[in-house]
């Protein structure tokens, strides 16, 4: 019986000779500090470390190799990747502290030039505030509706009962297109809404419709030929001036704060009856300034009220324009002018910064949701 082989022709693993094994850590070595930037120090990991490195394929030999070799050809395998691994990492470390010294040089910042500072700028309050106003509503579960600009003059007008003497159609308050006798207008309110919501859809019927609205007033602190309204419609069985009261609170609250509250005033519209202007309570002196005067209040005038929209219950006639039967439903609506309510929340007095697209008085407002 022979004895195991531990003779082995060194010709066929002469890579895993010390000499060999020796020059390729000595070529390996002067790569790596001839590298003069991050970039070449990753090509000579690859070439002098990766898989296919001379290291890496004399490494496979060692399975030609007798046992008794095998054990000092993998420790001086070893010893050499070790080495290697090593001369990459401090040369890794010396070219990571140049260059950031160097990023440090290049890109440093003189603190005392002058700054110019960009704005942010900000979004459009009327815009901000419209989407306030949706989201209340959308709570008390109402749904958001929406209608053209451009509106036939039936739904503009007709339909909400204002009979064709009535002032509001002539040309002095109302853009047509074309002609006054083309039946289509620029919408004076967004009223024509509610009655496209009414068309369209099964009774019961809780809408609000924010819009843009066109007529044809002269720019000024007060006025302006394109503003916004918000209306509110709710068509249901049972609906009372007290379901429209308590809605009218609680909107007041959302938009003044907790414990401010509304007063309706007896008024007329063509298609609300009855009909009334509503008032809020003063958002500054709550009232306390009325016969007071050691305590005048410039906002509401010492009145202790400010009109701020019209409101009423649905007229009969409008109800029977759309199809429903006023003797079963009944329901109520109402309407507020953002520029106004904006003007009421944040102080604004002239009603032209609005429309003037200047950015000092968007900024203010900021980014708000």
């Amino acid at each position: 019986m022979s004895g195991p082989n531990t003779s082995f022709d060194p010709k066929q693993v002469s890579a895993l000779n010390a000499e060999s094994v020796q020059a390729v850590v000595s070529e390996a070595l002067a790569a790596i500090a001839n590298c003069a930037d991050l970039a070449a120090l990753k090509d000579a990991r690859l070439a002098h470390a990766g898989d296919r490195s001379p290291l890496a394929l004399a490494n496979r030999e060692i399975g030609a190799l007798p046992p008794a070799a095998k054990a000092e050809a993998g420790k001086r395998m070893g010893l050499a990747r070790q080495e290697i691994k090593a001369a990459l990492d401090a040369r890794e470390a010396l070219l990571l502290e140049a260059r950031d010294a160097q990023v440090l040089t290049e890109e440093a910042v003189d603190v005392t030039l002058p700054t110019y500072e960009r704005p942010v700028g900000g979004r459009h309050p009327l815009t901000t505030l419209m989407e306030r106003i949706c989201d209340v509503f959308i709570a008390m579960g109402y749904d958001i509706a929406e209608g053209p600009e451009v509106e036939a003059e039936w739904i503009n007008f007709d339909a909400l009962n204002l009979p064709p003497d009535h002032p509001a159609r002539t040309m002095q308050d109302t853009f047509y297109i074309e002609s006054a006798d083309s039946g289509v207008v620029l919408r004076t309110q967004t009223s024509p809404i509610q009655i496209r919501a009414m068309l369209d859809r099964e009774v019961p019927i809780y809408v609000v419709a924010p819009g843009r609205v066109f007529r044809t007033d002269e720019l000024d602190a007060t006025h302006t030929p394109v503003f916004h309204q918000v209306e509110g419609l709710a068509v249901d069985i049972g609906i009372t001036m007290a379901d429209l009261k308590g809605t009218l609170d609680h909107f007041a609250q959302e938009m003044f704060g907790a414990g401010i509250r509304t007063r309706l005033r007896p008024s007329y519209f063509p298609f609300t009856e009855p009909s009334a202007e509503v008032d809020l309570q003063c958002f500054v002196c709550r009232g306390q300034s009325i016969g007071n005067p050691e305590r005048p209040c410039r906002t509401c005038g010492s009145e202790g009220w400010i009109e701020w929209g019209g409101c009423g219950m649905v007229n009969p006639r409008v109800l029977r324009a759309v199809g429903i039967d006023p003797e079963i439903y009944r329901g109520f609506a109402f309407g507020m002018g953002i520029e106004r309510t904006l003007m009421f929340r944040n102080g604004v007095t002239d009603m032209r910064d609005m429309v003037e697209g200047d950015v000092r008085f968007t900024r203010a407002f900021g980014l708000e949701a």
